[in-house]
C-alpha cells in the first residue's frame, strides 16, 4: 500500500475507520481528537501524529477528514496551520465529513489553486459498522479520482456508491438524511397517536411490520422502544441531526424550492434538544413527544 494516508478527526467514527486502513496496510498519520485514547490506540496499532492539519497534509498522498460539519471542516481547511496551507501538487483530499455544499464548493477552489483535488464522500451507518469496516458512503469525484480512491474507501466501507462529480454525495447524504429523520419524526407521531388513543403499540407494530408503511427506520427504533423503552436503536445524535437537516433546509433554500416538511422535520428535532435531549439520540423523539403532549408511551 503506496499511499500514506492522513487522518483528521479520529472520533467515534474515524477510529474505526483509521483502524481498519492500519490494518488493510495503509501507513496512516492522524491527528490527536478530543479523546487521547483514540490516537493512542491507533499509534499502538502502528500509526504516527501529525502536529497540525497542514503537516499532515504535507506528509500525505491522501487526507481524509472525518469531522463533525461544515464549521470543523471550515476550520481545518482554512485556519491557523490548515490543511490548505500543507497541501502540494497532487493532494487528494476525502472530506467524509457531512458538510454544507457552499463549504466542498469553496473548499474545492483552494485546493485548485495548490494543485489538489477534493472527493466528498459522506458517510452512512454507525461507529458499530466503522470499526467493522462496513460503512456506506455516497462519493463525489470525477469518473478517474473515483477510481484512484475507490480501494481506499474499501478498507472501511461496504457499499460504496459513486453519486456524480465532486459535490454530489455531500449533496446526496443531505437528501438522503432529510427521508432518514421525516421517517423518525413520523414515527415519533405515530406512537404518541397510538398511546393517546388507546392503540396498542406492539400490535400496531405487527400491521406496520406486514404492510408498506415498514422501513428500516422504524425496525430499528420501535422494536426496542416500545419493548423495554430502549430508544438507542438508531445511534444517531439529536444534535447531528439537526445539524444536517439546517444545512438540508438551507441547500433548498438556495435552490428556490417550495417544500414546508423539511422545516418541519428541522423543528421536530431541535424540539427535542430544547426539551432536553440534545445529548441523546434521534429515538428521543419519542419522549419529546410524550412531554409535549402528556402522554406515556415508553415502558417505565
Amino acid at each position: 500500500m503506496s499511499k500514506r494516508i492522513g487522518f483528521i478527526g479520529v472520533g467515534l467514527m474515524g477510529h474505526g475507520m483509521a483502524a481498519n486502513l492500519l490494518t488493510k496496510g495503509y501507513p496512516v498519520m492522524a491527528m490527536a481528537h478530543r479523546n487521547r485514547a483514540r490516537i493512542d490506540d491507533l499509534i499502538a496499532k502502528g500509526a504516527t501524529e501529525g502536529e497540525n492539519p497542514a503537516a499532515i497534509a504535507a506528509a500525505s498522498d491522501i487526507v481524509i477528514l472525518c469531522v463533525t460539519g461544515a464549521p470543523q471542516v471550515e476550520t481545518v481547511a482554512f485556519g491557523k496551520s490548515g490543511l490548505v496551507e500543507g497541501a502540494g501538487e497532487g493532494l487528494i483530499v476525502i472530506d467524509c465529513s457531512t458538510s454544507e455544499p457552499a463549504t466542498t464548493e469553496r473548499l474545492v477552489e483552494a485546493l485548485d489553486a495548490k494543485g489538489a483535488v477534493l472527493a466528498d464522500a459522506p458517510l452512512a451507518r454507525t461507529p458499530k459498522e466503522a470499526e467493522e469496516g462496513r460503512l456506506n458512503t455516497m462519493v463525489g469525484a470525477s469518473e478517474d479520482l473515483f477510481h484512484e480512491i475507490k480501494p481506499v474507501l474499501e478498507t472501511f466501507c461496504e457499499n460504496i456508491f459513486h453519486v456524480g462529480d465532486v459535490g454530489a454525495g455531500h449533496k446526496t447524504k443531505l437528501i438522503y438524511n432529510f427521508i432518514t429523520m421525516g421517517h423518525a419524526s413520523i414515527i415519533a407521531e405515530a406512537l404518541c397517536a397510538c398511546a393517546a388513543t388507546g392503540v396498542d403499540a406492539e400490535k400496531f407494530s405487527d400491521v406496520v411490520a406486514a404492510g408498506g408503511a415498514n422501513s428500516g427506520i422504524y425496525q430499528l427504533i420501535v422494536p426496542k422502544a416500545i419493548g423495554d423503552g430502549d430508544t438507542s436503536g438508531l445511534q444517531f445524535s439529536l444534535t447531528n441531526a439537526a445539524k444536517d437537516l439546517h444545512y438540508y433546509t438551507r441547500m433548498t433554500e438556495a435552490a428556490r424550492l417550495t417544500g414546508n416538511v423539511g422545516n418541519a422535520v428541522h423543528h421536530a428535532l431541535v424540539q427535542g434538544m430544547n426539551l432536553g435531549f440534545e445529548e441523546s439520540y434521534v429515538g428521543d423523539l419519542i419522549p419529546t413527544q410524550e412531554k409535549l403532549n402528556g402522554v406515556a408511551i415508553l415502558k417505565r
